[in-house]
């Protein structure tokens, strides 16, 4: 049998935010270029706070906070989560290979595969693009390896926010795997 847990039992449970803000996060990094719904960004704040990731990088003409509609869908997310603006998308995918990052596009391109059969190191970094048209042809180029989510539909993809729901706890579980017995703080 079960009981569901109430909001205070769930809430006990969680870090303060001073503790997150300190502690160490897994090696992933997020380029979100030219998003267009606030929402899609607010949803994308939250995901990455319950991802415990390194850094959401706001690219291109990505809105920022502070918005009320990006406050609506990211519950609070916005104060636990390490961010910031750019408009110049390149400059940042630069700067992140120089650092060690590999750069993994979430996009359909002439040789994607399977976000299940890539093979990741970290740090990585995902980008993922704007709702109809994806990430730009320069930051596709930039990329050290392009993965997809499989469509089965006719559909060729789901919306922004759930596709990054999808890859980025993904990732999580491939860092935590290939961590597995060595050192790990990180939720072992």
């Amino acid at each position: 049998m079960f009981r569901k847990l109430s909001d205070e039992e769930i809430k006990n449970k969680r870090p303060a935010i001073k503790d997150v803000k300190e502690s160490e996060r897994f090696p992933i990094t997020v380029i979100a270029e030219n998003i267009r719904s606030l929402y899609n960004v607010g949803s994308m704040f939250r995901t990455s706070d319950g991802a415990f990731i390194e850094k959401l990088w706001l690219c291109g003409y990505t809105g920022f906070p502070p918005r009320k509609e990006i406050d609506k869908t990211a519950l609070g997310s916005v104060e636990t989560v390490p961010w910031e603006h750019s408009e110049d998308t390149i400059s940042v995918i630069k700067r992140l290979k120089s650092d060690g990052y590999l750069i993994a596009a979430l996009e359909h391109t002439d040789s994607s595969e399977s976000y299940l059969e890539a093979s990741y190191n970290f740090p990585l970094c995902i980008m993922l693009g704007n709702e109809v048209e994806g990430l730009s042809e320069e930051a596709v180029s930039l990329a050290d390896m392009a993965i997809d989510i499989p469509m089965y539909g006719i559909k060729q993809s789901l919306n922004v926010s759930v596709a990054y729901g999808i890859i980025v706890y993904h990732l999580i579980e491939e860092f935590r795997r290939k961590k597995q017995g060595q050192l790990c703080r990180l939720y072992s």
